[in-house]
């Protein structure tokens, strides 16, 4: 995971609520066995129709994701956050997310930020009319910018997440800010018990 502090992108407008995450991610993807190559399938089977926006090329860079509220409900796959940042999503915001994506996404390096659904709703007409709004996300201040809308407003981060954000911290890099203690704790058990290598 990188570390996150400030980042800005383009913005696709995925007017649509209630997305679970098998529409994230079609089920006949989760046989895959490695982390990476998901992008491929990201809303699969919507991604059938030449309408939908993600095969909008104007929006073939964009790395935030707007979506309607309710974002990533449904089954627990982390696939779906994987999905996302594969294909090269930094962030999704959203008036509300499910709770386990939420924290799925907390932990793989995508921002999960959450504004109340009149910006969100103003920030995707915007990102409709115009495919290369340019939208800011502040880690550090916990602000999201959009100079041409005139929008700053704060979304809800927790310290520990915000943590993890800005020095790049998944569940293995917390872990390992504790190498020492555990090397020390290892090395003082008894010879003939198991040890870490």
């Amino acid at each position: 995971m990188k570390k996150i502090n400030v980042f800005s992108g383009s913005a696709l407008p995925l007017e649509r609520s209630d997305v679970d995450t098998d529409q994230i991610i079609p089920s006949d993807w989760l046989k895959r066995v490695e982390r990476t190559g998901f992008g491929a399938g990201l809303f699969g089977e919507w991604r059938e129709d030449p309408t939908f926006i993600l095969n909008d090329p104007r929006y073939a860079n964009a790395t935030i994701l707007v979506a309607g509220p309710n974002f990533g409900t449904g089954s627990s796959r982390e696939h779906a956050v994987w999905a996302l940042t594969d294909y090269g999503f930094s962030a999704v915001i959203s008036a509300r997310f499910g709770d386990i994506f939420f924290n799925n996404s907390t932990k793989a390096g995508l921002v999960p930020v959450v504004l109340d659904a009149k910006t969100v709703a103003t920030i995707q007409s915007a990102a409709v009319a115009n495919p290369n709004l340019i939208i800011e996300v502040n880690i550090e201040s916990r602000e999201v910018s959009v100079d041409e809308l005139g929008i700053k407003e704060s979304f809800p981060l927790n310290d520990f997440t915000r943590y993890r954000f800005l020095e790049g911290l998944d569940d293995i890099g917390i872990t390992l800010e504790n190498e020492g203690r555990i090397t020390t704790y290892e090395n003082s058990r008894a010879a003939w018990l198991p040890r870490l290598v």
